[in-house]
């Protein structure tokens, strides 16, 4: 199985850069594991409770907690624009605000292209 993985808005791209490239690695190795795995790990991807179908790809450096806000799309991952490094066991509520929002953009932008 093969998913498609691509990001919306530019912000993971620009998160992305920022990283060290040990950061980017594993980054790297985490998507490429949602793109080839039909049943991926909680601990690399999971659903966030209490939203509307967003998901938190996870990926744990040794020194950081990195995740980034995604959701499916006919079967593929749209990678969300924005990403945190976590401080806390808590995700930062105006994160998730700005992930709704986001998706919401996409489908409605989705839509008018479609019409």
């Amino acid at each position: 199985m093969i998913r498609k993985i691509f990001s919306y808005g530019g912000y993971f791209d620009t998160f992305y850069k920022e990283q060290d490239q040990k950061s980017r690695d594993k980054i790297d190795f985490v998507l490429d594991l949602i793109k080839h795995e039909k049943l991926v790990p909680n601990k690399f991807l999971k659903h966030m409770e209490g939203t509307d179908s967003l998901y938190e790809i996870r990926v744990s450096t040794t020194f950081k907690e990195i995740r980034i806000f995604s959701f499916f799309d006919q079967g593929n991952l749209v990678i969300l624009v924005n990403c945190v490094v976590k401080k806390t066991q808590k995700t930062p509520k105006n994160a998730l605000e700005l992930a709704n929002k986001l998706k919401k953009e996409y489908f409605k932008n989705k839509d008018n292209e479609q019409a």
